[in-house]
């Protein structure tokens, strides 16, 4: 893909091989994943294969998750993106769906919600994607401000393995 998104803080861009080790340092740590069924990454061979993944997505969907990096540092502090997602989830399935996830010392600075703006932004205008879904953990307070933020409405609350999750919905403005 040659999408490339800024803002006035961040670039956007696909996710490369090369971004491995950053990914590793965010996704290891355990607070990332305090909300994410608590299973953080034990092997950068790991972060390798989800690479592969969403970098399979960009091909078969022509969108997926991209790194953040910060224009003042060029430092890639996480990820954000649109997902086509084809597999069951809150039995929905081949929705769209915004997400992000953040190295900790970068939480709480508006880069998630910055980014997330963007992508919506693009996901409406560009895309023309009718509605925009995301879910999150019900505990996650940040998680659900940030899609609340953007616009989001939450519609329902549901289970997944014994978790409650927060699903969030919003209808295109344009179309």
């Amino acid at each position: 893909m040659d999408l490339i998104l800024e803002t006035d803080r961040l670039v956007l861009r696909e996710m490369k091989l090369s971004d491995a080790e950053a990914l590793f340092e965010m996704d290891r740590n355990p607070n990332v994943h305090q909300y994410l069924w608590n299973k953080p990454v034990k092997d950068i061979s790991e972060v390798h294969a989800t690479i592969e993944s969403v970098k399979k997505q960009y091909i078969q969907n022509n969108i997926g998750r991209f790194v953040i990096i910060l224009k003042e540092s060029q430092e890639l502090i996480g990820w954000a993106g649109l997902k086509f997602n084809t597999e069951m989830v809150n039995n929905k399935i081949n929705f769209y769906d915004i997400g992000y996830r953040l190295d900790e010392k970068f939480w709480g600075k508006g880069y998630a919600s910055e980014a997330s703006f963007a992508w919506l932004d693009y996901g409406f205008k560009t895309m023309k994607i009718p509605v925009m879904e995301a879910a999150a953990h019900s505990d996650n307070i940040a998680s659900n401000r940030i899609l609340q933020k953007i616009g989001l409405k939450m519609t329902e609350t549901y289970l997944e393995d014994g978790v409650s999750w927060n699903w969030y919905e919003l209808k295109n403005p344009n179309l």
